[in-house]
């Protein structure tokens, strides 16, 4: 019984309470927890223009949050438009798409007879077998990608979405301006030893936080130049707009860059541009690499931490937390490395 302690009781209720926090009110505060974390990425900025300008706290705030949600509604906009614009477009180009996927359809066919005359009857039944439940494949799941209940379901997430963004919005805000009041409060529930140990703690983080953002910039960059380059080539009549909607759209962990060249390179090989939809499939390949590789190293030496690490802290985050967790997994290592050079966690043992 020596084991049932105060220390050890109270340490095992903490752990559970944590453990409830992360898998029963993380999920439904993913607005907050990215407001507070935004709002520690723009208090440098708040800081700097304070002292630049004179300014009051307040002022500062305001004045940065105006241009932060400028920044953030102009590209929102512009992805917006620039996607419905193509939508528009390629509604007014289904019946000339229809037309060339029922020729591609009529050519397939006959070139599947040609190749397979002469064949045993039973391997021509079982190739026009398998070839058809292929294109019935296809077919189901662009009517379940178009379904009304997809459709509809889509359509009953935006004002959840709103909702989110207005809450997000809102928290930031105050945030932005009560940071200074919640360190303070933080700080007088701690012992004058236990707050340098912290005060080390946010210093670092605050380091790696502005580490983390310069990193997916500087990715971000890459992709954008790649992207111009390769549909410069490609496809120069919309290399401006396409590289500027999949530098957009390539924040998105895992997949990126892919939603978009993957279905683009699809339909042209399904339309009979083999040649075209083989340059998007390679320029798909070469930005995954690009994100896959890069990423790690550029991150890894932002913030502290070598590639392999960076990497697992990563994916492990993802899975666990979903797309917010590709930013908490590296921080989560971060936080964890920072408290124990810090002394607050000790791990000095040997088995």
């Amino acid at each position: 019984m020596k084991f049932i302690t105060k220390r050890n009781l109270l340490v095992t209720l903490t752990i559970i309470v944590l453990l409830l926090i992360a898998f029963f009110i993380l999920p439904v505060s993913i607005p907050i927890i990215l407001a507070f974390i935004t709002a520690l990425a723009l208090d440098p900025l708040v800081k700097s223009v304070e002292k630049k300008f004179n300014w009051k706290r307040k002022v500062s705030v305001i004045v940065n949050f105006i241009v932060f949600v400028g920044v953030v509604l102009f590209l929102f906009f512009y992805t917006v438009t620039t996607l419905i614009g193509k939508i528009v477009h390629f509604t007014k180009e289904i019946p000339t798409y229809l037309n060339s996927l029922s020729s591609v359809w009529i050519n397939t066919q006959s070139k599947l007879f040609q190749y397979t005359v002469g064949m045993p009857e039973d391997i021509i039944t079982m190739l026009e077998k398998e070839f058809n439940e292929i294109i019935e494949s296809i077919r189901i799941s662009l009517i379940t990608l178009l379904s009304y209940d997809r459709i509809l379901a889509l359509i009953s997430d935006i004002p959840n979405f709103l909702v989110s963004f207005i809450v997000f919005m809102m928290a930031l805000f105050l945030f932005m301006l009560e940071l200074p009041n919640l360190k303070l409060m933080f700080y007088r529930h701690l012992t004058e030893a236990t707050a340098q140990k912290v005060h080390y703690m946010v210093s670092k983080l605050n380091s790696v936080i502005l580490g983390f953002i310069k990193a997916q910039f500087l990715v971000s960059l890459i992709i954008l130049v790649v992207s111009f380059i390769g549909l410069l080539i490609i496809l120069p009549k919309y290399a401006v707009v396409m590289a500027l909607v999949i530098w957009i759209i390539d924040i998105i962990p895992i997949l990126g860059s892919i939603i978009i060249l993957a279905p683009w390179s699809i339909y042209q090989y399904v339309s009979g541009d083999l040649a075209m939809g083989t340059k998007l499939a390679i320029l798909a390949i070469i930005l995954l690499i690009i994100r896959r590789t890069i990423e790690p190293k550029v991150m890894g030496s932002q913030i502290g931490l070598s590639p392999l690490p960076t990497l697992i802290a990563m994916f492990i985050g993802l899975k666990l937390f979903g797309v917010l967790g590709f930013f908490i997994g590296p921080m989560l290592v971060i936080l964890f490395n920072t408290a124990r050079e810090a002394g607050i966690i000790k791990l000095d043992f040997k088995i």
